[in-house]
């Protein structure tokens, strides 16, 4: 290694363990859900993104086996060579009617869709209005479409139709996109998506919103924009394939002529081989259980309301999460790590959440139940809590 880069890694390595901002990354010993074993310790895993415990649902696996012996386990190209199959045509039709749109298109991640679609259709004579809170991977869709990038304060309706007006009133872009999460990740509250729709349909904005965390949660599981009915008014739907759905990839859905857009223009799509068969039927498998029935979303809610309401009476500042993410506010970095470190002793998997992934001062250990969970189970994390909290002072 070249010396000058050794004197790099040393020196920030050694500051980030000095400031309480070094993240170790745990091996999870057993399938990801309700209770997993790390270190040979069994846990009450709360840092999950396996809202609907599908990411281990026996009719996933099925699907799985019976398109690996079908299709074999890779695409074997690129989408527009002959790497699209009947399995990923399926996903792509089933997704566009789960979300309510005309047609849609999959990705190998969520991030992926970011990078995709944003520099797909906005460039250097265009300007973004970008909620300061969105997730890192709007924030580099948008930094590589080389569009103007005008942050709003994060939900700040007055702010963003201040700055809507000012930019069409500059009359220097080609185009305008306003974009936001659906559920912001870190906190759990839910855009002011009918204003934002109100605004751009003002100021002929385009529309975007990133539903990583909104789609098999809200909107009876459906997604934040078929919470708010504003299918007809949302351009872009962004959604993962690794979260609720429990699988991996990423999708974007909208009209059909923006989805030919995307097919012939988006980076990812073009140049990167396409997820595998067992990736698309596997997701394909949980998008059709999630429109039969909305039983998983209801006890994934009724999960959410119990941790809340325990955790709350306690006295720990959960914040305004409107949604099963559940953060518990700490504040200095090093305190926030410890009390994880803390809950992880008594038998409870809930990761810290420190700079920079959210603002400085503001560290939170941050809770995801799941459909998975049992009443028991979150019982004896709330006991934990009571436990490390009122050990540091916390509570």
């Amino acid at each position: 290694m070249s010396k000058v880069l050794q004197q790099f890694l040393t020196e920030n390595l050694t500051e980030l363990h000095s400031q309480g901002l070094y993240n170790e990354i745990d091996t999870v010993e057993t399938p990801n859900g309700p209770i997993i074993r790390i270190n040979g310790e069994e846990q009450i895993n709360l840092s999950s993104n396996n809202y609907l415990g599908l990411a281990t649902d026996e009719r996933l696996k099925d699907a799985v086996t019976d398109a690996v012996r079908k299709w074999g386990v890779g695409a074997g190209a690129v989408r527009p060579i002959n790497g699209t199959l009947k399995v990923h045509e399926k996903l792509e039709e089933t997704l566009a009617a789960f979300k309510g749109t005309e047609a849609a298109i999959s990705y190998q991640s969520g991030f992926n869709c970011n990078m995709a679609a944003i520099s797909a259709v906005m460039n250097q004579n265009d300007a973004i209005l970008s909620d300061e809170l969105n997730h890192a991977s709007i924030i580099d869709g948008c930094r590589l479409s080389r569009a103007k990038i005008i942050r709003f304060s994060h939900s700040d309706m007055d702010d963003l139709l201040k700055k809507a007006k000012a930019a069409k009133e500059l009359g220097s872009y080609n185009k305008i996109m306003v974009i936001t999460d659906g559920v912001f990740s870190m906190d759990g509250d839910v855009a002011k998506l009918p204003e934002i729709a109100e605004i751009a349909e003002k100021y002929n904005l385009i529309t975007y919103v990133d539903d990583a965390h909104g789609s098999g949660v809200l909107g009876k599981g459906a997604g934040t924009v078929k919470h708010f009915g504003l299918q007809e008014k949302i351009d872009f739907q962004i959604g993962t394939l690794s979260k609720a759905i429990g699988v991996v990839g990423g999708y974007v859905a909208g009209k059909k002529s923006l989805i030919d857009w995307l097919k012939v223009r988006s980076r990812p799509f073009l140049f990167s081989t396409a997820v595998t068969p067992a990736d698309a039927a596997a997701a394909t498998k949980a998008i059709e259980l999630m429109m039969e029935s909305t039983e998983l979303c209801e006890r994934l809610w009724e999960n959410a309301d119990y941790l809340k309401s325990g955790l709350k009476k306690l006295g720990f500042d959960i914040g305004h999460s409107e949604t099963p993410i559940t953060p518990c506010i700490i504040g200095e970095e090093k305190t926030t790590q410890m009390f994880s470190k803390l809950l992880f002793a008594e038998g409870v998997y809930a990761k810290s959440i420190v700079f920079p992934t959210v603002p400085k001062g503001t560290g939170r250990v941050r809770n995801m139940p799941t459909a998975a969970h049992t009443k028991e189970m979150l019982d004896r994390a709330v006991a934990v809590y009571e436990k490390v909290g009122k050990e540091m002072g916390v509570i």
